[in-house]
């Protein structure tokens, strides 16, 4: 009987370690199991991305535009690509150097395409389309790329990497606002990126949104693609 209880003790003090282990992991950086998920999904939102590049780099003529050409030529394909792009497919790259963010982002934003990387929100517009560009993305779980949303201020960069165009914004101003706040990305009469996210960590109780003005894009796919 004794020994028993000795063998209950261990493996229930064990399993207490574990557990306090994976609160540790989760509260320093993120939650284990759902990263693991979520970079095996990115790997396979990479090679869509890859897909989509050389395809629209082969649709994108390399001679030089005048800028109004350019900025149709941009518009055009992004209304194509918008008309492609199927729910959890990867639609391309954002990165900010300051953040360390540099993932595939998905359209959509149901839960099964947030599992994969940040998501697009499909009644916004994409990238040269003249409106708002809504991003969403995790803190805590499914590799948290938006984790350090907290930490943009006015002015550091944020670059989108669409099959079609690379496209480069900064960042305006960061708020928090009611979760059910809808009018974050509406349409302002310039191009402009809003990132929206989950706050405080832990929580859904808010929303963390980041404000960016697009101030250059570059016709054809990332440089590399």
């Amino acid at each position: 009987m004794h020994r028993l209880l000795r063998i209950l003790s261990v493996t229930l003090i064990t399993a207490g370690l574990i557990l306090l282990a994976d609160i540790g992991v989760t509260l320093l950086y993120q939650e284990p199991i759902s990263a693991v998920q979520a970079s095996i999904k990115q790997r396979q939102a990479e090679s869509e991305l890859e897909e989509a590049e050389a395809r629209y780099g082969a649709a994108v003529a390399q001679r030089k535009l005048a800028r109004r050409a350019r900025e149709r030529r941009i518009a055009s394909l992004a209304a194509r690509f918008g008309r492609q792009a199927e729910q959890g497919e990867a639609i391309g790259r954002i990165g900010a150097e300051e953040i360390g963010l540099d993932t595939v982002v998905v359209q959509g934003t149901d839960t099964a395409s947030l599992r994969i990387g940040p998501g697009h929100f499909p009644e916004t517009t994409l990238p040269g389309q003249d409106g708002t560009v809504g991003i969403a993305g995790h803190r805590t779980t499914y590799g948290a790329p938006f984790r350090h949303v907290d930490s943009f201020d006015p002015g550091d960069r944020i670059v989108l990497e669409m099959p079609y165009a690379t496209f480069l914004y900064r960042v305006q101003k960061t708020e928090i606002v009611d979760p059910h706040d809808v009018g974050v990305v509406r349409d302002v009469g310039y191009e402009r990126l809003v990132l929206t996210s989950c706050h405080p960590l832990y929580s859904a109780a808010q929303r963390f949104i980041v404000y960016a003005r697009m101030i250059r894009e570059k016709l054809g796919p990332p440089t590399g693609s």
